[in-house]
């Protein structure tokens, strides 16, 4: 028997095996794909094309430097110089240095936001706190009421009149959550609270040869560690008494003290024969992944598209029109003008790319749009699929100076080098129910009852079932968090 077996070889998986482990434990990593990584790998998507892409999730802001640090993780995370560059209808843009808020309003807003990360962030990786302690921690309850008691949209409202700008600062609300500004469900508050509190200032880095890099280091880690991971097993069910469990896949099983989960809590259910968590979870994103001959011309001739694209490229994300695409996706419409955002990996890490793309001036671009529910890819997934590319890429043509498919790299078989992933793909190749990237809707950072105050956010009603994935409380992204505090928990046991 185990002490622990782990499901999942994701990054949340690896850090709970690299942990439990280094404290003596048996550890098993039963994963079902043939290699590690879940969402956080690198991959070649287009055949004879030497360009490593972080396929699914590609930019890391909440992983602790405390817990890379403890596991000795060799991972060289890089700053993005330009923290956004987004075109106006007048043809200018505001390009947003990292370190240079572009006006005073604009600044005070950071100023709150970088307060209450620098108070909230540590927190993620200790026992919860209650609702009311945490607040007392904030020490402003201005603040506190902005952020997490009211929607959103009104303390955006305040801080900026500038519609453009307002929406700028919205995007971070709205990745992977379908939600309004002035939802009263605050689906939109939970997401921009975690987009701003990585680390103590909600600085978002590349990993240096892709989020491969990253989670091939921690199998590193989980191995020397005495980890065992096997490849191409995929779980079927678990049996537990709360004392010990037996889990099953096929053509065998195993024993373990401790069951540590890395899918989804959905996907958790199913295993262990119970009903469904309500509601069922939603992605709300397209994921668009290119590789460049050359980056393309703007319209703006005063910004080069060198620091135009080093850092978030908003298109289209005014509020107005994030609110239009908002209505017209929960009337079942593909968004008629998609909101998005680009960046350009390659501009900061170059080595994902060969030396022949290199020295041919390639690039890659990740584009993410936003408002693209599950719901509009399940009745004819092919035909919505083709709706939300066209409506991206014309997105984006609006604001530059020539097509982006003029500007993409042909593969050696003809086709040009451009994928795109639905909510309902990402269910289909990672198990992400609704393709939510969150896998559920997020959760507050802090204990919503008296009973989880001093738990980890990981417990489930069976004594010895732990999750360990995004779905956790304080899940979400690429932080290691989940797999943290779930390996606490079983020490704490």
């Amino acid at each position: 028997m185990y002490d622990a077996v782990i499901i999942g070889a994701g990054h949340n998986g690896l850090v709970a095996a690299a942990y439990l482990a280094r404290e003596g434990r048996s550890v098993l990593v039963l994963e079902r794909s043939d290699h590690v990584g879940g969402a956080a790998v690198s991959e070649r998507p287009w055949a004879g094309v030497d360009a490593r892409l972080s396929r699914y999730s590609y930019l890391v802001s909440l992983f602790p430097r405390a817990i890379a640090a403890e596991l000795g993780l060799a991972i060289e995370l890089r700053r993005r110089s330009v923290s956004s560059y987004t075109p106006r209808p007048d043809g200018t843009g505001l390009l947003v240095r990292t370190t240079r808020p572009p006006n005073r309003h604009w600044a005070d807003f950071q100023a709150m936001t970088e307060h209450v990360a620098r108070v909230v962030f540590p927190t993620l990786t200790e026992p919860l706190v209650s609702r009311d302690a945490l607040r007392a921690r904030v020490g402003d309850d201005a603040i506190w009421d902005a952020l997490v008691e009211r929607p959103l949209g009104e303390v955006l409202a305040r801080y900026f009149e500038d519609d453009f700008e307002r929406g700028i600062v919205a995007t971070d609300a709205l990745i992977g959550t379908f939600a309004g500004l002035d939802d009263e469900s605050l689906r939109q508050n939970r997401c921009f609270l975690y987009h701003v509190i990585g680390n103590g200032t909600g600085d978002w880095d590349v990993p240096v040869g892709g989020m491969g890099a990253l989670t091939g280091a921690l199998a590193g880690i989980a191995y020397g560690a005495g980890a065992e991971i096997k490849l191409g097993v995929e779980v079927t069910s678990i049996e537990t008494d709360g004392v010990a469990a037996e889990i099953l896949y096929e053509g065998g099983s195993v024993q373990a003290r401790y069951v540590l989960c890395n899918a989804a809590p959905a996907v958790l259910a199913s295993l262990l024969g119970e009903p469904a968590p309500d509601p069922r979870p939603e992605g709300a994103q397209l994921k668009l992944n290119m590789l460049l001959k050359r980056l393309p011309r703007l319209r703006d001739p005063s910004v080069d598209p060198f620091e135009a694209f080093a850092g978030t490229f908003h298109v289209n994300e005014a509020a107005t029109q994030l609110a239009l695409a908002y209505g017209q996706a929960q009337s079942g419409l593909v968004p008629e003008l998609a909101p998005c955002e680009v960046y350009c990996h390659s501009l900061t890490d170059p080595s994902i790319l060969g030396p022949e793309l290199r020295e041919a001036g390639a690039q890659t671009l990740t584009c993410f749009g936003l408002h693209m529910p599950a719901r509009l890819f399940e009745r004819e997934p092919s035909v919505a699929k083709a709706q939300a590319i066209a409506s991206t890429l014309a997105s984006l043509n609006s604001v530059l100076a020539e097509p982006i498919e003029d500007c993409l790299w042909i593969a050696p078989s003809g086709e040009p080098c451009l994928e795109a992933r639905t909510p309902v793909e990402l269910e289909a190749e990672l198990g992400l129910p609704g393709g939510n990237i969150f896998h559920r809707d997020l959760l507050w950072p802090f204990a919503e009852t008296e009973a989880e105050v001093g738990t980890w956010g990981v417990e489930t009603p069976h004594a010895n079932v732990f999750v360990c994935g995004a779905g956790a409380r304080r899940g979400g992204g690429v932080s290691g968090i989940p797999g943290h505090n779930a390996a606490m928990a079983v020490l704490d046991g």
